[in-house]
């Protein structure tokens, strides 16, 4: 392990594990924040509350080839190791944990983990493999750092299902605590993708959230057939000349499932193209 100022840095799958079972046997916890870098203020808010939650701290930064699929933007996808680096230091992370990806996939690696219900509606249509990805990469880790507790932001709501149920199907002992959107100053929930946007598109993008806020406000006046609510959020997203909308749908806020009348804990989610971004957002009716 090595140190910069006040964070380690480990690299190595065996020393985080010999690190995390050493704690371990000293009784004490661990949280876990798995990122893929380009680390932002919503990352750094599952970071400063994973504190709360275990004697240390550790984050992984892991850009995954597994959950992109061809034409994504793996290559391209913002990687600023030294400022996640004065950013985790910033929020209180002990451990900072840089598995390099012919460890985490070793020659003739084939083994995968998939939620199959839950990975099929919503971003499951449009980026087939992709939750297959986060599945195994997100249970590679808890194996190797072997947390008490990880966090996880709700603007992936979907991967927040799946990593919940997944934990509860293979009797995992990890609690898994979501967290809320953090949101820039125009209501655009933030994202490392944010910064694919150009200022104009920026703007355009602000109204991802004004669509769902209108949903939601419909459904707080009492509002509950499904495609009435989801008229609201189309005309607000046609408003803004958004043409490309992967999806807008309402669902089952734990199973994912179809829902034709709305009801309080569904969920409200949308995925849009805007320039060069994949854009994603929710709201919890």
């Amino acid at each position: 392990m090595t140190d910069r100022r006040g964070i380690g840095i480990i690299g190595g799958v065996r020393e985080m594990q010999e690190f995390s079972n050493g704690l371990r046997k000293e009784g004490k916890t661990i949280a876990f924040v798995p990122t893929m870098g380009a680390l932002h203020e919503g990352h750094l808010s599952l970071m400063r509350e994973g504190k709360r939650h275990g004697d240390v701290l550790v984050a992984s930064v892991f850009v995954n080839p597994a959950q992109f699929g061809r034409n994504e933007d793996f290559n391209s996808y913002a990687r600023d190791t030294d400022g996640d680096l004065r950013k985790m230091e910033s929020a209180g992370v002990d451990i900072a944990f840089f598995p390099r990806a012919d460890e985490i996939y070793p020659p003739g690696y084939e083994t995968y983990v998939e939620v199959t219900e839950l990975g099929k509606p919503l971003c499951g249509r449009f980026r087939p493999g992709h939750f297959r990805g986060v599945a195994t990469v997100v249970l590679k880790l808890f194996n190797i750092v072997k947390p008490d507790t990880a966090l996880f932001g709700q603007k992936d709501y979907q991967q927040l299902q799946i990593i919940r149920k997944m934990v509860s199907d293979l009797n995992l002992e990890v609690d898994i605590i979501g967290m809320p959107i953090v949101r820039e100053e125009s209501g655009l929930a933030m994202s490392s993708r944010n910064s694919y946007l150009s200022p104009e598109e920026r703007e355009k993008a602000a109204c991802l959230s004004l669509a769902l806020r209108r949903i939601k406000k419909s459904f707080d006046e009492g509002e509950r057939d499904s495609l009435a609510l989801l008229r609201e959020g189309y005309d607000v997203l046609a408003g803004a000349s958004i043409g490309e909308v992967d999806y807008l749908e309402i669902r089952d806020g734990e199973t994912l499932g179809d829902k034709a009348a709305a009801s309080p804990g569904d969920v409200a989610a949308l995925a849009v193209r805007i320039g060069n971004a994949r854009l994603i957002d929710n709201t919890v009716l």
